[in-house]
């Protein structure tokens, strides 16, 4: 049976096949504990023909982690309609479904895992930050952000990650409360910039007058008004 399966497969097929089953057991365990034969026998195959499509598991770790680097960059594309806070829902409402299925694989994208510190780990680390920054901007309407956009776009993608790492660990805090809290650290993050440039600001206002009533920016400031009262 295994050897009617290998006849039938392709070179690319195959390689597409071993790096499926690598990132799903990655998402199970930390790619540190998955052995060259637990992928191979998950695969159906023998151990030597794994290193005859990768030549060790540091190659087939980073395919792995080229596919995920991919799907979670397309988590963040989102249609250019409605309320700009309810975009920012939904992406990230897919970007932790994402963190939730792939939680190993996900820690290991962005800590390094087995191939922490290489060129092509941070490769593609950085590729998924440079995309969702690309698109956080096309939803501003912004092609040439000046200095403090850019640190506010660049600082909320980091948070976005971190919180989403401290998240896997545990999971303490429900995702439903998370995911409009970060929508909000959007907002907030605009707004304190907002309050030392004009050029902030006025992009801050031209956002927030199509947020609805029922909006997550709406809910914030409903909820800072509480405090303050």
């Amino acid at each position: 049976m295994t050897i009617g399966v290998r006849r039938r497969m392709g070179v690319e097929e195959r390689r597409q096949q071993l790096i499926g089953v690598a990132l799903e057991l990655f998402s199970r365990r930390s790619p540190d504990e998955v052995s060259i034969d637990e992928i191979a026998s998950a695969a159906g195959i023998s151990r030597p023909l794994v290193y005859h499509y990768f030549p060790g598991k540091l190659s087939l770790y980073e395919a792995a982690l080229q596919r995920a680097s991919d799907d979670l960059a397309a988590r963040f594309v989102e249609p250019h309609e409605g309320p700009l806070g309810a975009r920012l829902l939904r992406v990230m409402h897919r970007y932790f479904d994402f963190v939730d299925e792939h939680g190993p694989g996900f820690s290991a994208l962005m800590r390094g895992g087995p191939a922490v510190g290489s060129s092509t780990t941070n490769a593609l680390v950085d590729s998924v930050r440079q995309a969702a920054y690309v698109q956080i901007l096309s939803h501003l309407g912004v092609a040439d952000p000046p200095a403090r956009l850019e640190l506010v776009v660049r600082s909320w993608i980091s948070l976005a990650e971190s919180t989403a790492l401290i998240w896997l660990d545990g999971r303490r805090i429900p995702r439903e409360e998370l995911e409009p809290q970060l929508v909000n650290d959007f907002a907030a993050l605009a707004a304190v910039s907002a309050a030392y440039d004009e050029e902030m600001a006025a992009l801050l206002r031209d956002i927030v007058k199509d947020e609805p009533a029922d909006g997550p920016f709406a809910h914030l400031a409903g909820r800072l008004i509480a405090l303050a009262s």
